[in-house]
């Protein structure tokens, strides 16, 4: 993507932009459930990279960054924990507790995950693999983005 592409792009980046996705479950209570996320199975998202966040301390935060150009979709697999999302202008929180619901964030939005339960799981699905330089971690900068 060009520069000046992603730059415009993280401007106008919004948290509406940011949703909330049912994924597809099957099953049912005598024999459990599984829920299904595949490359294609949510428009516009292919999954590069996987990771876990479990075994955070209680009081401890996650997060804090924002991304130039990578799209995540975040699912509480076990326990709960707290999103919030902001484009530099307004903030929303979801609470994540339902491993069969996964929350979309795009790309030019700040996250922070906070108030994680004892024994919480947090799941990421990543849109690119790892790299540096995609992130923004000071608000600051991130905030200079949006300008």
């Amino acid at each position: 993507m060009h520069a000046d592409k992603e730059q415009d792009d993280r401007r106008i980046a919004s948290i509406d932009s940011c949703r909330l996705i049912t994924l597809d479950t099957h099953g049912d209570s005598s024999t459990g459930t599984i829920a299904v996320i595949e490359n294609g199975s949510i428009e516009g998202f292919v999954i590069k990279r996987v990771y876990f966040i479990y075994d955070v301390p209680a009081g401890v935060s996650r997060g804090h960054h924002s991304h130039k150009s990578l799209d995540q979709i975040i699912v509480a697999l076990h326990g709960s924990f707290d999103i919030t999302v902001d484009d530099g202008c307004n903030k929303r929180t979801y609470h994540m507790s339902e491993p069969a619901e996964g929350l979309l964030v795009v790309s030019g939005i700040w996250r922070s995950i906070d108030n994680f339960s004892p024994g919480a799981v947090c799941m990421v699905l990543a849109s690119d693999i790892y790299e540096e330089a995609d992130y923004i971690r000071l608000y600051s900068e991130f905030l200079d983005t949006k300008c």
